[in-house]
């Protein structure tokens, strides 16, 4: 049996994978990385093979793909009943459109960097978070290990995976759509309950952070720690159009907190509800509608880490 389970995504990075999977598996034998490839077929078959592949007893995963990919992978590692989700190790070799699990860690993006830190096998036990919303009005649960975003940046989201099924993409998508998206979008009056405090206001954008970027490089969630068993919770209150503009750089340079319309929280359980739908994206990933329950689940997944 081989040491490490690749599960493969062909598709992410509009197609990169798919380019460059052989130069990447050379890697791979050049570093001595034994390992059995898997490639998904759609969307969450990422989950069924881990799940599968696990019960065969791999211990050992290294995603391939995107923050998506990844995302699917930990849902594979929470939904096998095999072992304990600490006893599998997930590395990764980031080739997706936004690449923002990676940031927080420092994990290179090009190929050999990112192997030969799987290789060093350093790790560390983060955190995860639990989502319940709505699809279709239907209740669905979503684990995620990065970050959520709602309301504002759910749309942008949604437009940005739109263009990617297109097969648009480029490292400024995201920009380009958060742009396009303030002529659509309206702050929307919500009640946020963050650990038993209420807060009601209008909203224009929420992020539930386990790592601190999102959106191909955001810092919006500038001091989320990966592993204190708390969600890093920035809300960002009704602004106008140009005051979004004028202040896109915090979220670049992690300053968003200073802005005066930004209130931040620390927490384990956050409840959000809102006057009309609100949309959800958690690691990058479109998933449903207000209402929200999120759930932080402490020291719950092993990574390897830079």
């Amino acid at each position: 049996m081989k040491e490490w389970l690749a599960v493969v995504n062909p598709n992410a990075g509009i197609g990169k994978v798919r380019r460059d999977w052989n130069r990447i598996s050379e890697l791979l034998e050049k570093h001595e990385i034994d390992f059995h490839a898997v490639y998904t077929k759609g969307p969450l078959h990422a989950v069924d093979i881990v799940e599968e592949n696990v019960a065969l007893g791999f211990r050992k995963i290294i995603s391939v793909g995107g923050d998506g990919t990844m995302n699917e992978v930990v849902n594979g590692i929470f939904s096998q009943q095999t072992v304990p989700t600490t006893e599998i190790t997930l590395g990764i070799i980031s080739v997706g459109t936004g690449n923002d699990w990676v940031r927080t860690y420092n994990i290179p993006l090009d190929y050999d960097g990112a192997i030969r830190i799987l290789k060093k096998e350093k790790t560390l036990i983060q955190d995860a978070g639990t989502v319940k919303y709505y699809n279709n009005n239907r209740e669905k649960m979503r684990y995620f290990i990065n970050m959520a975003g709602l309301g504002f940046d759910g749309l942008v989201a949604q437009k940005t995976n739109a263009d990617k099924i297109r097969g648009k993409g480029n490292p400024m998508l995201y920009l380009k759509n958060l742009i396009s998206s303030l002529f659509s979008y309206k702050s929307c009056g919500t009640k946020i309950i963050v650990d038993g405090k209420i807060i009601r206001d209008k909203i224009f954008s929420v992020g539930v952070g386990i790592g601190q970027y999102n959106g191909g490089g955001m810092r919006q969630a500038p001091d989320a720690k990966t592993d204190d068993g708390l969600f890093d919770l920035t809300v960002i209150k009704d602004l106008t159009k140009l005051s979004v503009l004028a202040n896109v750089n915090r979220l670049y340079n992690g300053t968003i907190k200073k802005y005066k319309h930004v209130e931040s929280f620390l927490a384990k359980h956050i409840v959000i509800e809102s006057d009309t739908p609100i949309l959800l994206e958690a690691d990058g990933e479109s998933l449903g509608h207000s209402p929200f329950e999120f759930n932080i689940v402490p020291k719950s997944v092993r990574v390897v880490i830079n």
